[in-house]
């Protein structure tokens, strides 16, 4: 089993930055692609942006460009480096893994919160 802990959430004022890690624990030589979704109150959950073990990233027009993902395999880390934040992008950051074997088996952490206040 793999274990996602996220941190890095929290308030902060328009145009303002976060920087939010996730730690891998557990059986980590299963992580292949991993990545943050957010999902806003009355809202279904999204991919914010993710990064495959090979360094290719894909992210959400919505944040290109202000929004950039990285990951240290070493340290079974995952990174979302968020800069000019907007009020709609408030929401609860998830971070997400698959399961290398097996890609449609995933393993998401509980949330952490992001609050962008206008």
């Amino acid at each position: 089993q793999v274990q996602l802990v996220e941190s890095g959430g929290g308030l902060v004022q328009a145009g303002g930055s976060l920087r939010l890690s996730c730690a891998a624990s557990g059986s980590t030589s299963l992580i292949g692609a991993m990545g943050w979704y957010r999902q806003a109150p009355g809202k279904e959950r999204e991919l914010v942006a993710s990064i495959r073990v090979d360094g290719t990233i894909d992210s959400a027009d919505s944040v290109k460009g202000r929004f950039t993902i990285s990951r240290d395999n070493v340290m079974s880390m995952l990174y979302l480096q968020m800069n000019s934040l907007k009020p709609e992008d408030t929401a609860v950051y998830y971070c997400n893994a698959r399961n290398k074997y097996n890609t449609n088996f995933k393993y998401w952490g509980r949330g952490t919160q992001v609050t962008v206040s206008s």
